[in-house]
């Protein structure tokens, strides 16, 4: 029985690094949740790693919440600490698949392709469907995207003080160039 598994193991790990595979740790991520007239509610994370396979379109996302800098101190401490509770929920992961995804078929234009898959933050997840433009690029293949989370969908609450300040609706951009 030890041996069919470890085989097993074996096959798994080479199937696994027979796939072609882009990556990048580097990626961005900004949120904005402000609402005109107030001040700005916006943050950016420039470490978010996301890895694609390139044979089948799978694609998976990890930002920590800890990540997100503001431009003002006090903004980040409250988004940590009564926002997204980073310390109980550290990261943001995105798992799903690039519809009618051909790598030989990406150019060096733009081109939008539909990403459907499962958000997970703040304890909730909820599947969403993004447009997301890919182009190769001399360094590898670059992915922009710009969609709205609601935070309803992840019981993140936004204190009666503050809701006229700050959006339910945030609009999240996202910036990926994988190698």
């Amino acid at each position: 029985m030890k041996k069919i598994s470890l085989y097993l193991a074996l096959l798994i790990g080479i199937a696994g690094f027979s796939q072609s595979k882009l990556i990048t740790k580097t990626g961005k991520i900004t949120f904005e949740a402000s609402v005109p007239a107030f001040e700005e509610v916006k943050a950016k994370n420039e470490s978010v790693t996301c890895v694609i396979n390139t044979d089948n379109g799978e694609i998976a996302a990890l930002a920590l919440m800890k990540g997100f800098r503001f431009k003002i101190a006090l903004m980040e401490e409250h988004f940590n600490e009564n926002y997204v509770e980073s310390d109980t929920y550290p990261k943001a992961t995105f798992k799903g698949k690039i519809e009618n995804f051909d790598i030989s078929k990406i150019g060096v234009t733009l081109k939008e392709f539909t990403i459907k898959g499962k958000l997970e933050m703040h304890g909730k997840s909820k599947e969403i469907s993004i447009i997301a433009k890919i182009k190769k690029t001399e360094s590898g293949l670059e992915i922009d995207s710009n969609f709205f989370v609601n935070t309803d969908d992840f019981d993140i609450d936004i204190p009666s003080v503050v809701s006229k300040k700050v959006s339910k609706k945030v609009n999240v951009t996202l910036d990926f160039i994988l190698k």
